[in-house]
């Protein structure tokens, strides 16, 4: 059996089609006190947001190893800290 959902109100609709999975995580949701449409919206928006963070993560990590002076520098304070380190 599919379970489907029609989202409405807003700008457009959709339906949704829900494995057993999806379902359940949804009923976690809707166990919040939220609709099932405010749920799926807030979900929607939730992992956009993820992955907007994952790929400005990215990006800032390729600019670091990228950055000859911050590489410089890293190797430096790391060679300083082992200096530091008490023998044994």
């Amino acid at each position: 059996m599919t379970d489907r959902d029609t989202l409405g109100g807003m700008t457009s609709a959709i339906s949704v089609r829900l494995d057993p999975e999806a379902l359940r995580a949804l009923a976690q949701l809707e166990a919040t006190g939220l609709s099932r449409s405010e749920a799926i919206r807030r979900a929607i928006l939730d992992s956009a947001a993820r992955l907007q963070r994952r790929a400005a993560l990215a990006a800032e990590v390729a600019a670091l190893e990228a950055d000859e002076d911050d590489r410089r520098e890293m190797l430096e304070v790391a060679a300083l800290m082992e200096s530091m380190r008490a023998p044994g």
